[in-house]
């Protein structure tokens, strides 16, 4: 069962400049619309390779909300992301089946601009090591709209790798696992040289996702990833796009900007810089 990388969900606390700034930034930024039933308002940020950045933002406190809660205690910068399923209910049920539990599926949706209603499903796990699941109702092509708003002025085409904290990396491997399948392509893990990090990548499609850890969690917080993980917690927290811009490659974007999201562009086409994206970030 294939799942790919959805989206990547920026909590940020005002949409109007946001919006602004991520256009300064040289991004074709796209009003999403509202969430019935909800305080949220966001805006999409879509790339060729058809995933996207979804930027949220809250009109009212909504103490409820996980990711609202991380934005009050952390400030702006990346709360989560999701895969895409090819349905979420299917996906819920064989996850049950090799032994990972999740929340689901729950309905969601959007109202756009236009007056166009969107519908999906949702599935959520109890660890935030783990993605969401998104799957749509209507069609895809209303959510994630399609033609020349992919096109950015900064040539970024999607996302290369999306790096992400974990505790326990073998546990949380397992979890992958469960949750992928058979078929999953997961690496094996390893230590950075002199970093104190072990390190595995997840294929999801196009993307990658770098999964750290510090070696051995009993030396407290010591290291940049250490301290991370003991102040936030489990989760994404940087991500690499992909730009055959051979100027931009190595780019980092101006942190402020970007509302707290650490975005660098790929070193090159090779994807070599996947292995070690997680790294550069935290320091």
């Amino acid at each position: 069962m294939s799942l790919s990388l959805d989206h990547i969900v920026i909590a940020v606390h005002d949409l109007e400049q946001t919006l602004a700034d991520y256009a300064a930034l040289g991004f074709n930024v796209l009003r999403g619309g509202e969430h019935p039933g909800r305080s949220t308002h966001n805006a999409l940020v879509v790339f060729a390779d058809g995933s996207y950045l979804e930027l949220i933002a809250w009109r009212a406190p909504a103490p409820q909300e996980r990711w609202w809660q991380l934005l009050q205690r952390h400030g702006e910068g990346i709360v989560d992301y999701a895969l895409l399923p090819p349905g979420t209910a299917d996906t819920v049920a064989a996850a049950a089946q090799r032994g990972l539990q999740l929340e689901g599926p729950l309905d969601g949706g959007r109202l756009r601009p236009d007056g166009e209603r969107l519908h999906w499903q949702t599935a959520r796990p109890g660890t935030a090591d783990l993605p969401f699941l998104c799957g749509d109702i209507t069609p895809r092509r209303l959510r994630v709209p399609e033609g020349e708003v992919r096109v950015h002025a900064n040539g970024a085409q999607g996302v290369s790798s999306l790096a992400i904290a974990v505790h326990d990396l073998d546990a949380t491997l397992a979890r992958y696992r469960a949750l992928l399948g058979e078929g999953a392509d997961l690496g094996p893990a390893v230590v950075l040289p002199g970093s104190g990090v072990r390190v595995a990548v997840v294929r999801i499609g196009r993307s990658s996702l770098v999964l750290s850890s510090p070696r051995d969690p009993a030396e407290g917080p010591s290291s940049p990833l250490a301290q991370r993980l003991a102040t936030r917690g489990e989760g994404p927290y940087a991500f690499v796009l992909r730009n055959p811009d051979a100027a931009r490659a190595g780019d980092v974007l101006d942190a402020a900007k970007a509302h707290g999201a650490l975005i660098e562009f790929e070193l090159g086409a090779s994807g070599s810089q996947h292995a070690g994206a997680a790294q550069p970030a935290l320091n």
